[in-house]
């Protein structure tokens, strides 16, 4: 792998989501390191099962608080049980891969979690009702989130110790819980939209846990809330390029200029035909020129992604679609006009 070192100081021009298909933790691990040199990431398995799922996976992470499944998804517990060691040996298990694959390695590399507010709103109480309808409860797992990250970080950072770690926050959530979209879990109403200021403060105290490292959070929802990702401190964005509209330029405009990264999900996420590498991009620079920016900052303000995680690809098509990601931001960088 290569030293990125002289290419980018925080990110790479091109990396993963997070999932992807399959069960082999040393083949996608093989595959994320081997596609991105210079942006490697921690590769998600969901296709194991229950605690490979991206709720689970990051339900093993928290500190002094347990999930298990039940039929209604993931539910906090008094103990740590099955499900939660299984997490945790298939985090391990992960990791052990990323160590082999990644030995001499210096730069840029992505581990991902899920962020507070799409875990409370996945994660129930013991009354089967999401986490995101108690306000204590919420704040009490946000803070075991942070601790559990702050372990995870370390650990990535003494397999891994010449890597400059960045953390993804998965948020897809996000604008529901900021609308009060979110069902209760009789499925007849919805928990109350949260406070924006609180939603913030709690995604800035998490984040916080990696210090001066960078963190990215992810959605590939419709409408992103740019602006108060920002606010909360993010050094970048991922989303789903093709949910923009030119309603949404001068927030992306004022991101770019903020010094905010843009990871431009403009691959699908699920088998279909790949246009040319160029091809790919073009959307990112018609919005370039639609707001006035200059073609030089491209490389600098974008990271090109699949639309979302691969996880519901074929093997085949997610390798294709991980490189086509790699040749289209060599393509933006070669031919920014």
């Amino acid at each position: 792998m290569s030293d990125n070192s002289q290419t980018s100081p925080l990110f790479g021009p091109a990396t993963g989501v997070g999932s992807l298909p399959g069960d082999d933790a040393r083949e996608a691990v093989k595959t994320a390191t081997g596609t991105f040199e210079d942006f490697p990431f921690l590769p998600e398995l969901p296709a194991r099962g229950p605690g490979a799922d991206m709720i689970g996976r990051t339900a093993g992470m928290l500190v002094e608080l347990y999930a298990r499944v039940e039929p209604s998804g993931w539910r906090l517990g008094d103990r740590p049980g099955r499900d939660t060691k299984r997490a945790r040996a298939w985090l391990g298990e992960d990791l052990d891969a990323l160590e082999q694959f990644t030995q001499g390695y210096e730069g840029p590399l992505k581990v991902q979690a899920v962020g507070p507010w799409t875990l409370a709103a996945a994660l129930e109480l013991r009354n089967g009702e999401a986490v995101l309808s108690d306000a204590g409860a919420s704040r009490d797992l946000a803070a075991s989130l942070a601790e559990g990250l702050r372990l995870h970080l370390a650990e990535a950072r003494r397999r891994v110790p010449g890597a400059r770690l960045v953390l993804q926050l998965d948020e897809p959530s996000l604008t529901a819980v900021l609308r009060g979209q979110v069902r209760s879990a009789s499925g007849y109403r919805t928990h109350r939209a949260v406070d924006r200021q609180v939603v913030e403060a709690a995604l800035r105290d998490v984040a916080g846990v990696h210090g001066d490292g960078p963190v990215v959070v992810h959605s590939c929802a419709p409408d992103v809330p740019f602006a108060l990702l920002r606010r909360a401190g993010v050094a970048g964005v991922s989303f789903d390029f093709s949910l923009l509209t030119e309603r949404d330029d001068d927030v992306i405009g004022e991101a770019v200029e903020g010094g905010t990264r843009l990871f431009a999900g403009v691959v699908p996420g699920t088998d279909a035909a790949l246009s040319d590498p160029a091809g790919s991009v073009m959307g990112v620079r018609t919005l370039w020129r639609r707001l006035g920016l200059h073609p030089g900052l491209l490389a600098e303000a974008v990271t090109v992604t699949p639309a979302c995680g691969l996880a519901g690809a074929s093997p085949e098509y997610a390798r294709r679609a991980l490189a086509h990601c790699a040749r289209a931001a060599r393509s933006l960088a070669d031919n920014p006009e």
